[in-house]
């Protein structure tokens, strides 16, 4: 009978535990789902049916007439912003209250490969922007352009293997490796080889970061579920002994010491080599409302992180949108001839050399591969989190400190409201004289302080490939192809494809 009784009694406690946020946004006026116990409305999340790109473009598109749109992350309540003017204020204008990305529950204790650039939070986030925007100035991006254009030529070979076999292949399969050969040549002064060996180290990594386990799923779930419970769970536990382990075999392969190579790993190092940075100062004040100074240690941990961020970030999210930039072009033969021609008009201006200059110059192909971005965004959503008490004062609508914030790009990208007919794939959209009409609702890379600051690396790289591929040959779908292609429900930030981009590639006369 005791027993009994502690069974009702914990499953009360647990119910009213997962109920007790559930009004959150009915007080406050917030459209919403309704949500259901234990899930919140992330059901669908929770069972991995769904990404989180997906749930939040759906209720983008439910709820066309609202600025904000209220959403129940299992007992978390967030708020999903549809309106470009409100994305532009957390983003840029009011960045003071919005520094914080939200993807660390509990900054006190954060997982090592979470001290990166793209998911670090406050004063470590602003000390490594700080220090690691030098890396991706022109000058950096044009000196490292013979070792792309190095790559670019063993893509155009392993392209020529594959139709020797008349048989279709894998697209955002070939531009995942050629992204990942780029990356340890630029980035980490290795050669991979990944176009040619499947099974590469590198290529086997950066399936490792994009393909999380079992126990990754229920980690991920009970956080959801549990958040303050699991807080202290950790994510990354199978891939940090790894990460752990190169980021030491390659400081060791410099002696510790920048090589002046002038690539990732040389910054880092050098970095490193100053001991403890100050900075003022985002998250502490003193008295008189001045920034604190404090200082930050750029230890293994931090080196390691930022290695797994470069590599993840870079080959992900760029052989996902020149692969998709392949695909569309496929599907749209009038499309390809323009492009065909822009590359071939430009390349015969220099003598049919690739090079930096060139590739600026190439317009119709660059308006293709933002029009594939636009259409299918690598990034789908952006977040950030209250650092304070935050008042959008039209909605008369108080955003408490912690509350968590989901930008939906996708729904921006593909709503009607800016977009005509934004389900065809049109490269015109981009014309320099239509920006002015976009700049607030195209945001691939997102914006403001926190915006992706390899974004100019990442486009030379997928428009260096795509030149590759495309000066020398003709893309179809093939049999097994399909014009919108299966989003792995389990992708929890740059969206997978299920089954991959198959193509037909072709000589061109």
């Amino acid at each position: 009978m005791i027993t009994l009784f502690v069974i009702f009694v914990t499953i009360i406690a647990l119910y009213y535990y997962n109920t007790r946020t559930f009004k959150y946004w009915k007080k406050r006026g917030v459209k919403h789902d309704k949500p259901i116990v234990f899930f919140g409305n992330n059901i669908d999340g929770i069972l991995l049916r769904k990404s989180k790109v997906q749930l939040t473009t759906e209720l983008y598109k439910k709820y066309p007439n609202e600025k904000v749109v209220g959403f129940y992350r299992g007992t978390r309540p967030e708020l999903i912003i549809r309106d470009p003017e409100l994305v532009k204020r957390v983003l840029v204008t009011d960045f003071g209250y919005f520094f914080y990305r939200g993807f660390v529950p509990n900054r006190n204790v954060i997982e090592p490969i979470l001290r990166n650039l793209f998911s670090a939070e406050g004063d470590l986030w602003k000390m490594l922007r700080v220090r690691m925007s030098p890396a991706f100035s022109s000058s950096k991006l044009k000196g490292m352009f013979p070792l792309i254009v190095e790559r670019a030529l063993k893509l155009q070979s392993r392209i020529e293997e594959v139709i020797s076999t008349g048989k279709s292949t894998d697209s955002r399969e070939l531009m995942a490796r050629y992204a990942t050969d780029f990356i340890g040549a630029c980035g980490f002064g290795l050669d991979s080889d990944s176009l040619n060996e499947e099974n590469s180290d590198f290529r086997k990594l950066g399936r490792k970061i994009y393909t999380p386990g079992p126990v990754n799923a229920i980690v991920a779930v009970l956080k959801d579920m549990f958040p303050e419970l699991c807080k202290d769970l950790k994510f990354f536990s199978r891939l940090e002994a790894e990460a752990q382990t190169l980021a030491l075999d390659i400081q060791k392969a410099r002696n510790y010491e920048p090589i002046g190579r002038n690539d990732f790993v040389d910054m880092m190092l050098a970095i490193k080599k100053q001991g403890a940075i100050e900075i003022e100062s985002i998250e502490k004040t003193k008295p008189d409302g001045t920034s604190e100074v404090v200082s930050i240690q750029f230890d293994d941990d931090i080196f390691m992180a930022q290695l797994i961020v470069f590599f993840a970030a870079g080959f992900e999210t760029s052989s996902a949108s020149s692969s998709m930039t392949l695909h569309y072009l496929a599907y749209h033969p009038e499309e390809q001839t323009k492009v065909h021609e822009d590359i071939d008009r430009v390349l015969n201006k220099y003598d049919n050399k690739l090079c930096y200059d060139a590739l600026k110059e190439m317009t119709y192909l660059e308006m293709a591969f933002k029009e594939a971005m636009r259409l299918f965004p690598p990034l789908g959503y952006v977040s950030r989190q209250c650092s304070k008490n935050y008042v959008f004062e039209e909605l008369g609508l108080i955003l408490e400190k912690d509350i968590n914030v989901m930008i939906p790009i996708e729904g921006l990208h593909n709503d009607p409201k800016y977009w005509d007919n934004p389900e065809e794939f049109r490269p015109q959209r981009f014309h320099p004289d239509n920006e002015k009409y976009i700049k607030d609702v195209y945001l691939p890379f997102g914006i403001g302080p926190r915006n992706c600051v390899g974004s100019r690396l990442g486009l030379i790289q997928a428009m260096t490939g795509l030149t590759a591929v495309l000066s020398k040959f003709r893309v179809e779908p093939a049999s097994d192809s399909v014009y919108h292609p299966v989003i792995n429900p389990r992708s929890e930030i740059a969206q997978g494809i299920v089954g991959g981009l198959p193509l037909m590639f072709y000589e061109r006369n």
